[in-house]
């Protein structure tokens, strides 16, 4: 039936699985399948229109129950097919469709076989040729050797008992003082190894020592002073972890490899991410590159050495402190001497370059007191565009163009015959985004990425954007500006040619 103007749908009853959603005013029908009239009609309206003519009507039939939309799957006739209205509703009918448990009641005088029953470590296996169990005991008895959680069947129906019941919960365990609890985690292993060596050159010292007693040459005072002079050394000896300050270890660590670094902003679940994020960029390195990373690390600009490290990914938070003059100091000594900052104020996808959001009025002022040279956006033919990939788009887990990078000589120019022109000379100290490039390169321990990406091909294929951008940066930062050098390659050609 056709309906001369558009009806709208009414609210639904309490009694329908679709109470308690909200009906948009621009879902109407124009025409529908009308349902026969009958007396039982009423009870199976679970949804209608203004005008109480049903829309939704439902049926059981055996076990379950049939649901008919009375209009089409297209717009054709309505337009809930396309609206956010009937996903809700579908959604609820995959709910309403669970099956529940029966009653002991309907199942007195069946008897259920065992089919697959749950062992102690939550395995299921097969039930072998364990006893059928009395239905109403099936569901109301407690579990036990007669009666084990799993898989029981009669005929063709199927059931599953569970270890707990509805009406069971879990609660914690209260254990006395006197008993110490741990959890999972592995305790770190204790160096030994120089306790062990201290105590056999005392064992060996003991061995001297009695083999000049049985000689009858213990009380010789030469013999008793050397032995003196030589034990000494060894109670002086320091223990094995103060033989090297922690200065020292943090710089063994961070010029044994190249290692990249991010800056600690105070935010635990920032700085774990920025973490895992240089992990995954350092292995796509690994095994793309020549490059080897070694585990980043973060720094804390106040009494950390940023000198080892070739780049510092800084994520932006709007609450993070300022540093203080000291670490400005060290922050403007690292960019004069070739390092990279990369700010990254992580919020592309609700604010552009600039004050217009909380964490962009925060990276002006953290970056104030800092020597930065003018900046530019990206233009198309800078070399880190093609240090190591020809990249157009440099997305991290948003996807924005506006990137800034240390601006280009006022009298760069375009050499006839070549696609870039001459531009940066140096390394650009600071590259500044919000893209939110570490939630993009992150991973898990596994390897696999930590957070998602869009959806489908197009997310894994701005992820590994993202990748191709992080060793584009990597390697700008490493070899400088090489691959600059092909502007000088028309008058090479030309020399060689005369």
């Amino acid at each position: 039936m056709s309906w001369g103007e558009p009806k709208a749908l009414a609210p639904f009853r309490d009694t329908s699985p679709f109470f308690g959603l909200t009906v948009p005013e621009d879902v109407v029908v124009t025409a529908q399948v009308v349902a026969q009239p009958d007396p039982t009609l009423a009870e199976r309206v679970i949804a209608s229109l203004s005008d109480g003519t049903p829309l939704v009507t439902r049926k059981a039939q055996g076990q379950g129950q049939i649901v008919l939309f009375h209009v089409t799957a297209t717009a054709e006739w309505s337009t809930l097919p396309l609206s956010g209205l009937f996903v809700e509703m579908m959604e609820r009918l995959a709910i309403s469709s669970v099956s529940s448990t029966p009653d002991a009641g309907s199942l007195e005088g069946t008897i259920w076989t065992p089919l697959r029953v749950m062992d102690g470590y939550g395995v299921l296996s097969d039930a072998g040729t364990l006893a059928g169990v009395d239905g109403a005991d099936l569901v109301s008895a407690p579990a036990g050797p007669d009666l084990r959680p799993g898989i029981y069947g009669t005929g063709d129906r199927r059931l599953a008992r569970n270890v707990f019941g509805a009406e069971d919960s879990l609660d914690p365990v209260s254990w006395p003082g006197d008993i110490p609890v741990r959890g999972l985690a592995v305790a770190p292993e204790q160096p030994v190894a120089g306790w062990l060596l201290s105590l056999a050159i005392l064992l060996l010292l003991a061995d001297v020592v009695a083999s000049l007693a049985l000689s009858g040459r213990l009380l010789s005072r030469v013999n008793a002073l050397a032995m003196i002079l030589f034990a000494l050394p060894l109670f002086a000896l320091p223990h094995p972890g103060q033989a090297q300050t922690e200065a020292e270890e943090f710089a063994l660590a961070a010029t044994n490899e190249v290692s990249l670094a991010h800056v600690l902003t105070g935010n635990r679940q920032v700085d774990d991410i920025a973490a895992a994020g240089l992990t995954g960029l350092s292995d796509t390195l690994f095994f793309r590159t020549s490059i080897e990373p070694a585990t980043p690390t973060g720094v804390d600009l106040e009494t950390d050495e940023l000198a080892f490290f070739p780049i510092l990914y800084w994520p932006i938070t709007p609450d993070q402190p300022r540093p203080s003059s000291e670490a400005y100091a060290k922050l403007n000594a690292y960019l004069r001497s070739g390092g990279l900052i990369l700010f990254d104020t992580r919020d592309a996808d609700i604010a552009r370059f600039g004050a217009a959001s909380p964490n962009g009025r925060k990276l002006q002022d953290l970056a104030g007191p800092l020597d930065i040279p003018p900046i530019e956006p990206l233009p198309d033919d800078h070399v880190l565009t093609r240090t190591f990939y020809l990249l157009q788009d440099y997305p991290g887990r948003h996807a924005s163009r506006d990137i800034w990078v240390e601006a280009s000589p006022p009298d760069a120019q375009q050499i006839e015959g070549m696609p870039f022109r001459n531009l940066n000379d140096g390394v650009t100290p600071v590259i500044i985004g919000g893209n939110d490039w570490a939630a993009a390169w992150a991973v898990r321990s596994d390897g696999a990425p930590l957070l998602p990406i869009g959806r489908g091909f197009s997310g894994d294929r701005q992820r590994e954007l993202a990748y191709r951008f992080g060793v584009n940066l990597v390697m700008h930062v490493l070899t400088g500006n090489y691959k600059s050098d092909q502007v000088h390659v028309p008058a090479l050609l030309d020399r060689l040619g005369q």
